[in-house]
């Protein structure tokens, strides 16, 4: 890897980080000449160029197209057999029975591929197993009863590892398609198609769609081969790229290529407010401001996966195929209650997890990977606090909760550079775990909790030695330093035309330097923080750290008000009584001292 140059010589950051620029000597050439050849802003130039864009991609690049960036449909493995038998269902009008995931991405993808059956008035049902109850995935009595009632089953955002499952579908009568993103564990199901561009033999390349992208892409195929039978109109797909821009962005899989395209478009049509479940699901969350990524993740995804984690799994992907307003409202209502409800539970689990972890790491050496468990924990939450446990620790974290008869629902999210998904099908391979699967930075698993301590073992001696060293190289990549009086609308708007940003195509990180912490107190209900911050006593900048009462950086930026610091972090527009004024999301800090 080139030699990044430490950023004002931080070599330990508040939260233990390096800084560092995000340009290396060769990435400067590259954004000096795609200034030069393209008569691009030399803001522009080097974000693109320290994200890997080259010369001649930047005028692409800034105007992504489907049209442009998406394959044929064809390149995945069966998409040829699983489009096929979708338009036979069509063409015969059978009844067809989608088996989704019960998160944000499963919730779009069924409703996706819902409406898209609805356009051809092909009766169909959307079938979202319980969380506690069923678990993750197809299981052979919720197959069977769907195989009394439907020709077809078509799984969406689950099936590659459920091959009993399946094979239950079958030997009742129904014929499945299974179209998923998930890594393979095993065989695949036999004798039935199944697109994943993450199965062994795919040479698709498209391995970082989530599930509603690989839906998308059979229903373009499917609409093709329809039309070419003729007698068929096929729905404008684009118009619902909406949900796929929602499963993208919600699923954190990374936005570049195809995915970003998806974004962007889909950002679009999301602003018109068509879908009536994403319109009542706006005005619930009080966005009084176009749609962005960061609504996707944080506002709308939240109360959607709500219903899969403490209420009714199929709430979110119902209210996603609604027309009724006012049906769409009520829905609408009732998740935000519940994620109301799932906020609470998690702050109370968080700081039980917390206090765990806290005497775990009191040596200041710990576990490389952490594990928490408790047998009052609700098993829908645990992927939050294990989320919020990696956050806060910077280490790998699985969340588990025992029900009484000793078995554990867990959930991992992983740090960057360490494959979480792997590790989790080798302890499964290693008999540790009931079962388990997922991606690099996501998995879940089933423990017994007489094995509870052997897991452990295991993922400590697998993993300790790459993420120390992942955890002593961690760096926080800087793009450029500003003061806040040049925190400005027309630098954001001149930024975002890069956009939008998210995994694999990260928002530009500001420094501050030198600039002076007005205040700090803490808003909300989730531990956020609200500062200030300014240069020389002039233009105040409002800043807002997310969740860090309590954390590292919490307590330093509370330690030094008054005082001078350097801090980093991304710029956003806040709306509030029509105007539009910039703010910073605080990432990290440091003293001036370091300097």
């Amino acid at each position: 890897m080139p030699h990044r140059r430490t950023f004002l010589d931080i070599t330990a950051s508040a939260t233990g980080q390096r800084w560092v620029e995000r340009l290396d000597g060769r990435q400067v050439n590259v954004a000096l000449a795609i200034a030069q050849h393209h008569g691009i802003s030399d803001i522009i130039a080097r974000i693109l160029a320290g994200r890997g864009v080259g010369i001649d991609e930047a005028p692409a690049f800034l105007n992504p197209t489907i049209k442009a960036l998406m394959p044929d449909p064809r390149t995945l493995t069966d998409m040829d057999r699983a489009s096929s038998r979708l338009a036979e269902a069509i063409t015969r009008r059978e009844r067809v029975a989608i088996f989704g995931d019960y998160d944000v991405d499963g919730a779009a993808s069924s409703a996706l591929l819902s409406r898209f059956l609805e356009h051809f008035d092909v009766p169909n049902e959307i079938y979202i197993p319980d969380r506690i109850f069923e678990g993750y995935g197809p299981n052979p009595a919720a197959m069977e009863q769907l195989a009394s009632r439907a020709k077809l089953i078509v799984t969406v955002d689950c099936g590659t590892n459920s091959a009993i499952a399946i094979e239950a579908a079958k030997g009742a009568g129904a014929d499945v398609v299974v179209l998923d993103h998930h890594q393979v564990a095993g065989e695949l199901p036999n004798g039935v198609p199944v697109v994943n561009p993450n199965r062994e033999d795919d040479i698709s390349g498209l391995g970082n769609l989530c599930a509603a992208g690989v839906v998308f892409m059979t229903l373009v195929e499917t609409a093709r081969l329809l039309r070419e039978r003729g007698g068929f109109t096929a729905p404008d797909l684009m118009s619902m790229l909406d949900l796929v821009a929602l499963a993208t962005v919600c699923d954190v899989v990374p936005l570049t290529g195809l995915n970003r395209a998806f974004v962007v478009s889909g950002l679009k049509i999301a602003r018109l407010m068509d879908n009536k479940g994403l319109e009542a699901l706006v005005k619930v969350s009080r966005i009084g401001e176009p749609l962005n990524p960061f609504h996707f993740g944080f506002l709308l995804g939240p109360r959607i996966n709500a219903g899969g984690r403490i209420g009714d799994a199929a709430l979110g992907a119902r209210l996603l195929t609604l027309h009724d307003i006012s049906e769409a409202e009520r829905i609408a209502l009732e998740l935000d209650r519940l994620n109301a409800e799932r906020q609470v539970m998690e702050k109370q689990m968080l700081d039980q997890a917390e206090n765990e972890v806290a005497a775990e790491l009191a040596d200041g050496k710990g576990p490389s990977i952490i594990v928490t468990a408790n047998d009052k924990w609700h098993p829908g939450i645990v992927g939050l606090l294990a989320a919020r446990l990696k956050e806060r620790t910077q280490r790998p974290a699985f969340a588990i909760a025992f029900n009484p008869s000793g078995i554990g629902t867990g959930s991992g999210r992983s740090i960057a550079g360490f494959d979480l998904g792997r590790l989790v099908r080798k302890a499964h391979e290693a008999g540790l775990i009931v079962k388990g699967g997922g991606h690099a930075m996501a998995a879940g698993i089933t423990v017994e909790r007489a094995k509870l301590g052997d897991l452990r073992a295991f993922f400590e001696q697998e993993a300790s030695e790459q993420v120390s060293k992942l955890r002593e190289a961690s760096t926080l990549e800087i793009d450029g330093a500003i003061a806040a009086s040049g925190a400005t609308i027309a630098l954001l708007e001149e930024m975002e035309r890069a956009g939008p940003y998210g995994s694999g195509h990260p928002a530009p990180v500001i420094v501050l330097p030198n600039h002076r912490l007005n205040f700090a107190k803490i808003v909300g209900t989730g531990g956020h923080i609200k500062l200030s911050f300014s240069l020389m006593d002039k233009t105040n900048l409002d800043a807002i750290l997310f969740r860090g009462e309590g954390t590292a950086l919490g307590d330093f930026l509370f330690s030094h008000i008054g005082e001078r610091m350097h801090v980093a972090g991304t710029l956003t527009v806040n709306h509030f009584n029509g105007r539009r004024t910039v703010q910073m999301r605080v990432l990290d800090a440091a003293p001036v001292a370091n300097i």
